[in-house]
């Protein structure tokens, strides 16, 4: 009944963001790889990068979205999202379920994942990757807690997880993380590690091998696996340029609920150090650190505070309720809640109408039509958050730039274009090196309001989130 009740906020949550740029790009992607059977190493998608080496860290992900898009158009991609979300947030109820021994905490535990993956939720292959973490905590709970067998899922888990997200790094460092506090045994206060048994250790060592070896299961090799270190460290622009990768403002709603989540774990520890299940263990303490470092560092990374955090506090949490008892059940209710959970889902999914309208709301579409009813001739220069719509719905057109920020950084064309766009060049100068015939921009844009002072542009179309300019000598051909 309770993961009913996770369907419908999932289904409430998702239902109005079908507007994430980078969805059309990894759609395109995905369509290339379904339907010539390749996997592109090489940017396909650009004119200014030359066909710069590529690693598609994600084509799996993208290939499922594809194929949600084949079967259901617009619906079913929207649907991809609300499975995939539920998904998320029902596994992380049966960790947290799990974890804490109380299955009516867990609820809250799912209910603290589902606060911060709302920085995240999306038609995005990163929903796939935290749904594979989810699954890894729970394998590595269960291996420890129960049966060391549940650790030899791990390799295979890892072999799909590499080619699905670059949130494997994450996993490896993870489980490294656990394998080295299984040394420990000590009580500190309300600190306390437990030994693991030898065997058990050893069979997590053998797993982590074999995962480690997973990895290579993937189409790049080895430059695939250190992807995600080289969007830490080399990639500075990119980090400082997408709204996703700033720092975490303490100050914002987000971040006061990440420093209330550490002080009720922390202030339930020292209150109820007497209690067993309320003190703190020394893994847990680790991945807490680790996740309060990402989160303070990236806000996306607040998405995996959540999963880190939610099954620590359930545990500290888990005498505060009543456990639940399933002689007590009320099959006749419960079954009633599921009903009417699965009404409301069905009632708040929404119509391919609107998602159409969502689309034209936020994506270049009437832009797009434009440029291919008037045949705009290329190259064209556009904003960096209407490339991935452009890539998929006018692939005819390379783009200047996209939400790939990895492969333009490696170039410099990233650099080139936010100095352009942040008027810190003469703007002709980078118009002139590609040979720009006509920008898309967004309305608000520096740029749009530069470019209309300039004697050589003109500006032949606009609507609430385009604005088209075409070079002076071709503006009087166009009706």
């Amino acid at each position: 009944m309770l993961a009913g009740l996770l369907l419908v906020l999932a289904t409430l949550t998702v239902r109005s963001r079908f507007d994430d740029p980078d969805m059309w790009w990894h759609l395109k992607m995905g369509e290339i790889v379904w339907t010539t059977h390749t996997i592109p190493i090489t940017d396909i998608f650009s004119f200014t990068t030359n066909h710069h080496a590529w690693i598609p860290h994600e084509w799996l992900s993208q290939t499922l979205l594809f194929l949600a898009y084949r079967w259901g158009g617009f619906s079913g991609l929207m649907l991809w999202l609300c499975v995939f979300t539920t998904a998320l947030f029902v596994a992380g109820y049966l960790l947290c379920s799990l974890y804490s021994g109380n299955a009516k905490v867990g609820f809250l535990g799912a209910l603290v994942i589902f606060v911060f993956a709302t920085v995240g939720v999306s038609i995005r292959p990163q929903l796939l990757g935290y749904l594979l973490l989810l699954i890894e905590l729970t394998l590595i709970h269960l291996g420890r807690t129960r049966n060391p067998r549940w650790f030899w899922w791990l390799p295979p888990l890892f072999a799909l997880w590499v080619n699905c997200h670059g949130s494997f790094f994450l996993g490896i460092v993870l489980a490294g993380a656990f394998f080295f506090t299984s040394f420990f045994q000590f009580q500190a206060g309300g600190l306390i590690a437990e030994k693991w048994a030898p065997q058990r250790r050893q069979i997590f060592l053998f797993a982590m091998v074999l995962s480690l070896a997973a990895l290579f299961l993937n189409p790049v090799g080895l430059k695939l696996i250190l992807y995600p270190l080289d969007t830490l460290i080399h990639q500075p622009i990119g980090l400082s340029f997408v709204q996703e990768w700033q720092p975490l403002q303490l100050s914002s709603l987000r971040g006061i609920l990440l420093m209330a989540v550490l002080a009720c774990i922390f202030l339930t520890v020292i209150a109820r150090k007497a209690e067993l299940r309320a003190e703190l263990h020394f893994d847990e303490l680790i991945l807490l650190a680790m996740g309060t470092w990402l989160a303070g560092g990236h806000d996306r990374m607040l998405f995996v505070f959540g999963i880190l955090a939610a099954p620590i506090l359930s545990r500290v949490l888990s005498t505060s309720w009543e456990g639940y008892n399933a002689n007590t059940d009320r099959i006749w209710p419960n079954a009633v809640m599921i009903a009417l959970s699965l009404l409301v889902a069905i009632w708040a999914f929404p119509s391919r109408q609107s998602l159409i309208q969502k689309t034209e709301e936020i994506s270049p579409v009437k832009a797009v039509e434009f440029i291919k009813a008037n045949h705009l001739p290329g190259p064209m220069l556009n904003d960096y958050g209407q490339g991935g719509y452009l890539i998929w719905a006018m692939p005819e057109h390379p783009v200047f730039v996209d939400g790939r920020g990895d492969v333009f950084e490696w170039t410099g064309v990233l650099e080139e274009f936010g100095q352009w766009a942040l008027l810190q060049t003469d703007p002709n100068k980078l118009l002139d090196k590609y040979g720009i015939q006509f920008c898309l921009l967004n309305p608000d844009s520096a740029m749009a309001h530069v470019l209309p002072l300039m004697h050589n542009w003109k500006s032949v179309y606009s609507d609430n989130n385009s604005v088209i300019f075409v070079r002076v000598s071709f503006a009087n051909a166009i009706r």
